[in-house]
This record gives C-alpha cells, structure tokens and sequence, in this order.
C-alpha cells in the first residue's frame, strides 16, 4: 500500500521585480512513485480553473537545495540562506516561484522517512511499469 504526503505551501510567484504574488500550492510525495515529488496549483489559481501538477524528481528538488539543479523544464536554486526558488518553462513563460527553504526540506525530510534516499527502488512495481508499457503490443 503506498503512502501519501501533502504539505501545503507558502510561495510567492515572482512577477516583475519586486513585484510578488502570493500563492499556497501543495507539494505531495507518494511512495508509488517514489522517485517523483509533485507541485500542485489548485484551480482557483490557475489561468484555465483547472488544476495544475508539474512532476519532477524528488532528487531534483534535494539537490536545489545545495546549488543550482535542473534541466529542461524544472529548475531550482537556492537563493540567499533562507529562500529557495523553483523555475517552471512552459511554452506559455516561465513562472518563478520563492519558497522558504525551510518548508521544503520538511517536506523532503518526511519523504525520506517513508522511502530512504537510495531506497526507492523497492517501492518500484518494475512488472507493473513493463505491463502498462507493453499493453497492446
């Protein structure tokens, strides 16, 4: 059975300098997926109503923490001691986001007690991934 963490989240969405929009989305963990963290935006923030998931690895967001991480679409920095900042590239923009560093090393720290570092691939279900990967072939 897996297990589910959601912690909610302040972040401001960085707008124009020094301009800031203040936003709450909620980072979510599940052990089924253990090697992926989830940022969800709630509809009432979104430009479509809908609700809004950026996947990306967990380890991403851990070494964030350190320095600058990232590739593609989903970049994250430190910045300054206190503050941490997650870059989301869609073909709409980018959107910069400025979390406490102390509520997502919370949020990572509670991951790691439900699946160790190093340790997620005994929570991977490898016969189920190849299944959904051959269905219909």
């Amino acid at each position: 059975m897996s297990q589910v963490i959601t912690r909610t989240v302040p972040a401001q969405l960085i707008t124009r300098p020094p301009a800031t929009r203040p936003l709450t989305p909620a980072l979510r963990y599940d052990s089924a997926d253990p090697l992926a963290v989830h940022l969800v935006f709630p509809a009432d923030i979104s430009l479509d109503g809908e609700e809004v998931t950026w996947t990306f690895s967990r380890d991403l967001l851990a070494q964030g923490a350190c320095g600058p991480a990232g590739e593609g679409d989903v970049h994250v920095c430190p910045f300054g001691q206190e503050r941490t900042v997650i870059e989301l590239h869609a073909g709409e923009g980018v959107a910069v986001l400025e979390f406490f560093s102390a509520d997502l090393s919370a949020f990572l720290q509670r991951s790691y007690e439900v699946v160790p570092a190093g340790g997620e691939g005994a929570f991977l279900d490898l016969e189920e991934g190849f299944r959904s990967l051959l269905r219909g072939v």
